[in-house]
């Protein structure tokens, strides 16, 4: 069985931790639904939350791959992070990286302006 995941830190391409995703299959990029919430866990990766009310589409990457290559990837994620659930902008839904809503707020740094990783990283490098 396969498994589309959709990414949205490290894990993309050109990133540190793309090589976690050796032998998984590009299927593109993709946005988020306007229904998330993105922070910066110590400006060494993103997490995603969803909400409510105050949402944003959130730029990342989809990969198709195997149960056992997804396992491997999850064992490569922070402990706050898990797999569930990510409602595309397209009214797809894949499986996502995720963090708990309630281990993010007031906890770290919301990035959800940036609405994007890449975006982020970049902004950090020109201050």
């Amino acid at each position: 069985m396969s498994i589309d995941l959709f990414v949205n830190g490290t894990l993309m391409r050109g990133l540190a931790l793309h090589h976690n995703l050796d032998g998984a299959d590009f299927i593109g990029e993709f946005h988020t639904a306007p229904v998330y919430r993105l922070c910066s866990i110590d400006d060494d990766h993103p997490g995603m939350f969803e909400v409510e009310i105050g949402g944003v589409s959130v730029t990342g990457e989809v990969y198709r791959m195997s149960d056992e290559l997804c396992a491997r990837v999850e064992s490569g994620e922070p402990p706050l992070l898990y797999r569930g659930p990510v409602k595309l902008s397209d009214g797809g839904v894949v499986d996502g990286i995720l963090i708990p809503r309630a281990a993010a707020e007031g906890r770290y740094k919301d990035i959800s302006a940036f609405g994007d990783w890449r975006a982020y990283i970049a902004a950090l490098r020109r201050n």
